[in-house]
């Protein structure tokens, strides 16, 4: 469930150096947070909409299932040498990112994130956290994705992914980059299984 643009952990980072604040854990209420919103400062949300080439279950079935989702976890110059995720309310998921290529030029060091599911609706509706490792190993400001998967017409699968709230629009703009280079990945391995299922269709017709 991990794909966004490391450079949002060099952010993410730097505000978990802070002493004087207490780093939020999941269930607590984040009084920063609160101040913020209730200070008139803008909260930025992310949402991306993407149209994939496979059935529904077999779109669910990449997101979900942890040996499929490591495929295409992370953008593109990174691998998951790390994946982990239990598929159900409270179960929680963890991954590394290692970085293969140059991302914009940078060099970054394993990315660990983590997360806790919130809601599962096969194969409609997933809803989970996520957060950056901050420094020692402590989790840096939580957001919350809820992704929707729609049948458009037996063979396509429309996806809406939301995730809020970002401080800046620097942090929302690098997820964006992130997600959208992990769900190219995504992509290629839907087609990928689209076209294996289509020459086994020709060969028991052939039968």
């Amino acid at each position: 469930m991990s794909a966004a643009d490391p450079e949002a952990t060099s952010a993410a980072k730097s505000s978990a150096k802070k002493p004087d604040r207490p780093q939020p854990h999941p269930g607590m209420i984040d009084a920063g947070l609160i101040a913020a919103v209730g200070g008139g400062a803008a909260l930025h949300e992310l949402s991306i909409v993407r149209v994939f080439d496979g059935p529904r279950e077999l779109v669910y079935e990449a997101f979900s299932n942890p040996v499929h989702a490591r495929q295409w976890a992370g953008p593109r110059g990174f691998v998951a040498t790390h994946f982990e995720q239990d598929v159900r309310p409270g179960g929680k998921w963890r991954a590394c990112l290692h970085q293969t290529e140059a991302w914009k030029g940078r060099n970054f060091p394993d990315l660990w994130q983590g997360g806790v599911f919130k809601e599962i609706v096969p194969p409609e509706r997933v809803v989970y956290t996520f957060a950056w490792d901050g420094q020692a190993g402590q989790p840096t400001r939580e957001t919350v994705i809820t992704v929707k998967f729609t049948e458009l017409d037996g063979k396509r699968t429309k996806m809406e992914f939301h995730q809020a709230f970002f401080d800046t629009v620097e942090l929302r703009d690098g997820h964006n980059t992130g997600w959208n280079s992990s769900f190219d990945r995504l992509e290629d391995l839907v087609k990928n299984w689209n076209r294996n299922l289509d020459r086994l269709d020709d060969v028991l017709k052939e039968m």
